[in-house]
């Protein structure tokens, strides 16, 4: 399989690195963007105001992202580069929008006309029947996902390397990775972040009217309560608040997955068999590279948001 690490500058100026040397790539539906980490031989003796990133694996570019670090190194004759990336999403992480209540709001609205984010795509959807609240130090990715659960009862994700989905995935690609040479097949459990009890305070800040007890968080032995303000983003129906939380930190809480050498080319919300999964939406995808060849990680969630109309 043919790697290329390509580097753009602030100006424009392209230097296409083929001899990459290693690399680690992570996306999943929980993280607002892909993850990137490389090494390559360097044919260039200068990244001097180098802006972005991309990583394409047989002409697919899986990641298109800023640079969080980079380091040349001449050692031996030889010049490498070390680059350290985060999609072009992650800026959705790091900007935020005037606090308030913001009526009639769509997606579309929503990423189009608070703050202009170099690649940023998304998802076309008008609805503007529903609102937001923003309260302070609110990113937009939060605004995002708080308006994606209220329209579509949803938590958005990526596709692609800088498109940000709220639907399940239309029309998913399909992958059987059993025709692959398969090296390692098994499952995991999340627990760390799932609480038994929601208590939320009413208008008054007394406790006691909007409550949520999780009888399957319970019956795994765990005791977590947790108390909260009013929260102002769900008047419409205060106990989606708590229904919210709890699905959120369900998130991930059952994993089954496969790895296997080379990469297929399935991303977040395609359909992928292997072992007992049938058809079931890619929920996490790592792929790293290096002289042994290409080896890729696909792993499918089993918690409370829905990511594939299947």
């Amino acid at each position: 399989m043919t790697v290329l690490l390509t580097v753009k500058n602030s100006s424009g100026t392209v230097t296409a690195e083929e001899r990459v040397l290693d690399f680690s790539f992570r996306k999943d539906v929980y993280i607002p963007y892909t993850e990137l980490s490389a090494r390559a031989e360097a044919e260039s003796g200068s990244f001097d105001n180098a802006a972005e990133v991309l990583l394409s694996i047989d002409g697919n570019t899986v990641h298109h992202g800023l640079i969080d670090s980079l380091r040349l190194e001449k050692k031996g004759g030889k010049s490498l580069v070390r680059i350290s990336s985060r999609g072009f999403t992650s800026l959705l992480c790091q900007n935020q929008i005037e606090p308030g209540l913001k009526m009639n709001i769509s997606f579309n609205s929503l990423m189009d006309d608070y703050c202009t984010l170099p690649y940023v795509e998304h998802e076309y959807n008008s609805d503007n029947s529903s609102y937001i609240y923003v309260r302070p130090n609110t990113s937009m990715w939060d605004a995002a996902a708080n308006l994606s659960y209220k329209l579509l009862g949803t938590y958005p994700y990526i596709k692609g390397t800088n498109r940000v989905m709220i639907s399940p995935a239309a029309a998913p690609g399909t992958f059987d990775l059993s025709s692959r040479e398969i090296i390692a097949m098994g499952s995991g459990l999340m627990y760390s972040r799932l609480a038994s009890d929601y208590h939320m305070a009413d208008m008054g800040g007394n406790y006691g009217t909007f409550d949520l007890h999780d009888a399957d968080v319970s019956a795994r032995r765990i005791v977590r309560h947790k108390y909260f303000d009013l929260d102002m983003r769900f008047l419409y129906d205060p106990q989606q608040a708590l229904a919210y939380r709890d699905k959120f930190d369900s998130r991930g809480l059952a994993e089954r997955y496969c790895s296997y050498s080379g990469y297929c080319g399935e991303d977040l919300c395609d359909l992928v068999s292997f072992g007992s999964v049938t058809a079931q939406p890619v929920g996490s995808l790592s792929i790293k590279g290096s002289s042994r060849g290409i080896f890729t990680e696909t792993g499918v969630y089993t918690d409370r948001f829905p990511h594939s109309q299947t």
